[in-house]
């Protein structure tokens, strides 16, 4: 059965958006795949287009106010109001200190954090309109800090203090926040992370493993499936928590 509410996820042709975004569309949601390069998206819709859901891609920079403001807007007249929100978004300019330039540290607050910011500005007005809406922004382990990551780690911080304030600030119009930080999951961005550290990837999930409670490595369909319970209707009276998939403590 098809659901009434409207979904954008971020950063959603790949990894863990991609993910969230066929298993939005699988509960009945309709999704706008929104990710920097409209034409990235078309696989992710045109996968959940041939599994009987409702998609469409839409381009932006999540840290460009004015394209944020069209994507939204585009959304709206093409599929309907957007009562969910996924703030999935998300890049690394990784480096120690002492070498991270100021162009490395603000392109990563703004995609992670401004982006965050421009999106969730932009359509909890259609959430208070309708009384409903859900928004999970997507933090991670290494908001607990993280060797070589000062940037990404200090935007993921945030995003928990954000999400906390959101919950507090919408929660009398029926709106929830939540957070989920991942840990080790294997994606384009990890991988990522052992070309940057010098290993193959191989050897990092290796290495991750003896630290992962339940022995294996996390794959985006977890976060997604962690993102379906905080999206659905009898999730209302969870808000402003930060859920950690990372196979155990973090």
């Amino acid at each position: 059965m098809r659901s009434p509410h409207v979904a954008i996820v971020t950063g959603a042709a790949r990894g863990i958006g991609a993910a969230t975004a066929k298993r939005l569309a699988q509960d009945g949601l309709t999704v706008a795949v929104l990710d920097l390069d409209e034409d990235s998206c078309k696989p992710v819709v045109q996968e959940i287009d041939k599994a009987g859901g409702r998609a469409i891609g839409v381009g932006a920079d999540v840290a460009d106010e004015a394209a944020v403001a069209f994507a939204v807007q585009r959304v709206v007249e093409e599929v309907g109001a957007p009562t969910v929100l996924v703030n999935n978004a998300g890049i690394l300019r990784d480096n120690l200190l002492f070498k991270m330039t100021a162009d490395e540290w603000d392109a990563v607050i703004n995609v992670h954090l401004r982006g965050a910011f421009l999106m969730t500005r932009a359509v909890q007005r259609h959430m208070t309109v309708a009384a409903w809406g859900r928004i999970v922004n997507l933090s991670s382990t290494c908001a607990l800090g993280n060797r070589g990551q000062a940037n990404y780690s200090a935007a993921k911080a945030g995003i928990q203090g954000f999400t906390k304030t959101l919950a507090m600030e919408l929660g009398k119009f029926g709106v929830t926040a939540n957070a989920i930080a991942p840990g080790f999951i294997e994606t384009d961005m990890t991988a990522a992370t052992a070309e940057r550290i010098g290993v193959g990837f191989e050897e990092l999930k290796e290495a991750s493993l003896e630290e992962i409670a339940v022995k294996r490595i996390g794959t985006p369909d977890d976060v997604a499936h962690a993102v379906s319970f905080l999206v659905s209707p009898d999730a209302g009276f969870v808000s402003g928590q930060v859920l950690y998939v990372a196979g155990g403590p973090a």
